[in-house]
């Protein structure tokens, strides 16, 4: 049988760095440097010198929307983890591993902390997926194509495909203080169209003010007003299920209504009701 080969997979990363320096002995010796003062020195001399190229690194992701100052931290803190993380012995060059550590990193910084709404990981995912599906899929007719048409080209289920479009709403928030575009040029924000007077507002206030004053009722009278306002039940019936007159229940009713009111308005009342 003949034997099958296969065409040698492109290396992701190549690592023509002009600036990158040669810091081989030094990286060779830390991992057997105990934690101390002089395994954090030798760290850090390792870091200064493959600083700059962290730096070019996050330069590519520069007009983003993150300042360079948050980027190059970002790089940072991936090429401190390259270094800490190296080990030598594999035989695999520092750039090679740093690389896709310092990038990673930069990475995991657009997805953790530029997203103005909070979106799970996996969502963040398929934004990525559905976006990049969409740059591909776009023959610049104007037309785009349908939720099918992606999920087709992406494999992914429809469910999917439409979380990830919604997602690309949500990557950046419109501010309140946006100006809106008028003729008249009336200076009007966003936020100014946004919202209404919410008449169950007062309701909200006027449960909380006789909250107190029908709890201190009796408790037939607070089972009349119960059944009477809670329960939309007519005299008769409550008279039924009190086991008193209809004329009784009407009496109950104005007599505790009359109460609350007066003690929510801070008028003086007659002595508290006595159950009948």
């Amino acid at each position: 049988m003949a034997k099958t080969t296969f065409p040698q997979r492109a290396q992701r990363y190549r690592h023509d760095h002009a600036d990158a320096p040669d810091t081989s002995e030094d990286l060779a010796r830390l991992p057997h440097v105990p934690e101390g003062p002089e395994h954090t020195e030798l760290a850090g001399s390792v870091v200064e010198e493959w600083l700059p190229m962290a730096h070019r690194l996050a330069g590519k992701y520069r007009g983003r929307g993150e300042s360079m100052d948050d980027l190059h931290q970002a790089a940072a803190l991936g090429l401190v983890k390259a270094v800490e993380r190296y080990d030598p012995e594999r035989g695999t060059a520092f750039a090679t591993f740093a690389v896709p550590t310092i990038v990673g990193e930069i990475r995991r910084h657009f997805r953790d902390y530029s997203w103005h709404l909070h979106v799970p990981r996996r969502v963040q995912e398929l934004r990525n997926t559905v976006r990049v599906a969409l740059l591909s899929m776009d023959t610049g007719s104007g037309e785009s194509p349908s939720v099918q048409e992606i999920a087709d080209r992406t494999r992914l289920d429809v469910e999917d495909v439409v979380a990830g479009l919604k997602a690309m709403e949500g990557y950046r928030a419109l501010s309140l203080d946006v100006p809106l575009e008028s003729d008249e040029g009336d200076g009007f924000a966003l936020a100014d169209t946004l919202g209404e007077r919410e008449p169950a507002y007062e309701t909200v206030v006027a449960k909380e003010a006789v909250r107190s004053s029908i709890g201190a009722l009796p408790e037939r009278e607070r089972r009349a007003l119960y059944l009477r306002y809670f329960h939309d039940m007519s005299q008769s019936r409550i008279a039924e299920d009190l086991g008193v007159s209809q004329m009784h229940v009407s009496r109950l009713l104005s007599r505790s209504c009359d109460r609350v009111r007066r003690e929510v308005d801070g008028e003086p009342c007659a002595a508290a009701s006595q159950a009948a």
